[in-house]
């Protein structure tokens, strides 16, 4: 019998990606998807839940998978209200990561960001950091936070300072060695490629920051 994922943020790119991959995947037997509008996805293996999405635990008897993957967040453009911000990107992985603790769904994979701390003086990445520690203190099986740097990648919405940094991180990107390698910016493919790869193997350790998800994704992803 194949597996069962969840998916959090499948109108995102990323989410998209993954979705589609999964769909694919002749390893999973079915995807259920929980977001606020239809994402426009047709496959027979996939289900969609369109929900309120700060009420998940109205659906707890739905909520049963082998992998959560949450793909999930917004952005200071998008979102300027702060409580709201925190609401979604801390609030929704948070309840959702508590229903798979309840569920018994073994695992957790969550996009985090570069430079995430709770104690962070930058909003974004405080946030972010609080998101990791609390998820991390429900004691789940194995939980990862992907911790990717720019996402270079084609949004539907217009972005202008967002595509300027990503046509300037292409040269970048050569000089960013070494230490400062997990600066690079990251193509979203590699991303659901090591999503893929958390769900069925192990990693050391639940922070993978940007370098590490490369190494760990495979093929020409």
């Amino acid at each position: 019998m194949g597996k069962t994922a969840i998916i959090f943020g499948i109108t995102g790119i990323t989410g998209k990606l993954l979705a589609q991959s999964i769909l694919a995947d002749a390893a999973y037997d079915k995807l259920i998807s929980f977001h606020r509008r239809k994402s426009g996805l047709e496959h027979p293996k996939l289900e969609e839940h369109v929900v309120d999405m700060f009420e998940l635990k109205k659906h707890t008897e739905v909520f049963k998978a082998d992998v959560v993957f949450c793909c999930i967040g917004t952005t200071q453009s998008k979102t300027s209200d702060k409580e709201e911000y925190k609401a979604i990107d801390y609030g929704i992985p948070l309840a959702a990561a508590e229903l798979a603790k309840e569920n018994g769904i073994p695992k957790f994979i969550v996009i985090s960001a570069l430079g995430a701390n709770p104690d962070s003086r930058v909003f974004y990445n405080r946030v972010k950091g609080e998101m990791e520690r609390d998820i991390l203190v429900l004691g789940l099986p194995e939980a990862y936070f992907l911790e990717p740097a720019l996402l270079a990648a084609e949004r539907d919405e217009k972005r202008t300072a967002e595509q300027l940094a990503i046509k300037a991180f292409k040269v970048f990107n050569w000089f960013l060695i070494g230490p400062l390698k997990k600066y690079q910016s990251i193509k979203p493919e590699k991303l659901v490629s090591t999503m893929k790869t958390l769900a069925v193997t192990t990693y050391p350790k639940p922070r993978i920051e940007s370098d590490e998800i490369k190494e760990l994704a495979y093929g020409d992803a």
